[in-house]
């Protein structure tokens, strides 16, 4: 699991992920399994805390 630095909990990463990789319990966390790298979730991160290499 990837650690989102910065997140706010605002959960918006999550309900944009159509793979369901990310779970926000406090921070953000990306399953690096689920994940495909499509980057809605930064497209969609009002503080632009996910960053995806």
């Amino acid at each position: 699991m990837i650690e989102i630095k910065g997140c706010v909990g605002c959960s918006l990463c999550m309900l944009v992920c159509k793979f369901n990789a990310i779970r926000v319990f406090g921070e953000a966390k990306i399953d690096e399994e689920k994940c495909v790298k499509c980057m809605r979730c930064v497209d969609y991160c009002p503080v632009d805390a996910v960053n995806i290499a």
